[in-house]
């Protein structure tokens, strides 16, 4: 079943060369904190395929660890992911923590020191992207974002119209409602594919490094594997898709 999904796979991209329009495939991680074996692992596994990781850190979990370890990582860009995480739904409803929970200027603050802090520790890989936790976001809050000098808002699922540039993630590699480990890949590449055939913006992969059991990592190794140095896709960063947009 795989070996017939990697063949729809290419022939996917194949037919997107053929038609002039290669397919613009991102990745985003997202939860990133400190290093850990599992980091060291996505960025030997991007670094071997030579592709661009944009990872979306928690600026009040995070500090001077993080930084140094991808000083030297040139194919790394990193965002901001929300500010500490934490949900503040009520009981019963979806997670959120820039929701209508709590007065907008409180959580556009947060977003403000955020943005400070990442930007400084990450300063020359630092995208004005924000990515809101649990992919979710008040349109209040999404509406003070570029006064606070955000450039860019990236979520899961379909563009929507926003007040700045939207870059979001629309194939997910892990199986949260079932298992919460890895999806197979053959139903990885078959969400790529669907997505190649209705989507016609770059297309974003979303990983989570922190939970990613053997099945995440086949899925990961076995798509870079299958769109690396193809005629009709790359794999491009955060930023420079920014830039084209």
């Amino acid at each position: 079943m795989t070996t017939a999904a990697i063949r729809s796979l290419r022939g996917e991209i194949a037919r997107r060369a053929d038609i002039g329009k290669p397919l613009r495939l991102w990745l985003r991680d997202d939860d990133a904190i400190e290093p850990t074996a599992a980091l060291d692992r996505l960025l030997a596994l991007t670094a071997k395929h030579r592709v661009p990781v944009l990872f979306a850190v928690i600026p009040a979990l995070t500090g001077e660890a993080l930084s140094r370890r991808l000083a030297d990582e040139g194919h790394v860009s990193v965002a901001v992911h929300g500010w500490s995480h934490q949900n503040h739904a009520s009981s019963g409803e979806k997670n959120q923590e820039l929701g209508i929970h709590r007065p907008s200027e409180q959580v556009l603050a947060e977003l403000r020191a955020g943005l400070k802090i990442l930007s400084t520790l990450h300063a020359g890989r630092f995208v004005p992207m924000l990515v809101p936790p649990w992919n979710r976001i008040a349109p209040a809050v999404v509406a003070g974002l570029p006064d606070l000098g955000f450039a860019a808002l990236s979520v899961f699922g379909p563009e929507k119209p926003a007040p700045l540039k939207v870059l979001n993630t629309h194939v997910d590699i892990i199986d949260w409602r079932g298992t919460r480990g890895g999806r197979p890949v053959a139903e990885v590449i078959a969400n790529l594919i669907g997505v190649s055939q209705s989507h016609a913006g770059p297309i974003g992969v979303l990983t989570h490094h922190l939970v990613h059991d053997s099945a995440a990592w086949d899925s990961m190794a076995m798509l870079f594997e299958t769109t690396a140095e193809q005629a009709g896709c790359a794999w491009h960063s955060a930023g420079d898709l920014l830039a084209q947009e």
